[in-house]
């Protein structure tokens, strides 16, 4: 397992700190570690951060940002694909980053060095979790999927319903009663 980064050490607060100083444009990198150095010294503690440390936490937090971003593409294309509501457009966006991740354990399980018995154990207990990862998630996407439809089937339910309503009165609907009747469902 390899040994974790000098930035994921650091006490909460003060990587909280780092995450906001590398996240705003006016800080550079050598000005965030220069910061971060002084509050470890303020602290007492004993460790210190490199500019090389925090360059490769400050190039890890843009590829998790570009995942997210891209996570939040897909989300929009299955709500565009399958029509969902908004509502699930939250729940589509984590399912797809979550398979992203999925994916990419799948690709570094891989590369494990399956001969030494410890690793193939070790390798097996991560593909049974894996397997059983991404049957939640097609679970998760399926339910996702059936509640967007019933909440569109409900919005025409409720639709219908005040359209018998409004026509169940003997009078011809017009135009403008079924304009009216869209706008007090809808809102719009």
């Amino acid at each position: 397992m390899p040994k974790p980064s000098t930035i994921e050490l650091l006490p909460p607060e003060i990587k909280a700190e780092l995450i906001q100083w590398l996240n705003d444009p006016r800080i550079t990198q050598q000005e965030a570690t220069e910061r971060a150095n002084s509050l470890l010294a303020i602290a007492g503690a004993p460790e210190r951060v490199t500019k090389s440390s925090v360059n490769r936490y400050a190039v890890q937090m843009k590829e998790v940002g570009a995942r997210m971003r891209q996570s939040r593409e897909i989300a929009k294309m299955y709500v565009e694909q399958f029509g969902a509501e908004p509502q699930g457009e939250t729940g589509m966006m984590i399912n797809g980053g979550l398979m992203q991740v999925a994916f990419e354990l799948m690709m570094k399980v891989q590369d494990e060095d399956i001969d030494d018995p410890e690793v193939c154990s070790a390798t097996v207990d991560k593909l049974n979790r894996l397997a059983l990862t991404m049957q939640r998630l097609e679970q998760s996407a399926s339910i996702n999927v059936k509640r967007a439809a019933e909440i569109k089937k409900q919005a025409l339910d409720d639709l219908s319903a005040k359209v018998d309503q409004a026509s169940g009165t003997g009078a011809a609907m017009t135009a403008d009663d079924f304009k009216r009747i869209i706008r007090e469902s809808y809102g719009v």
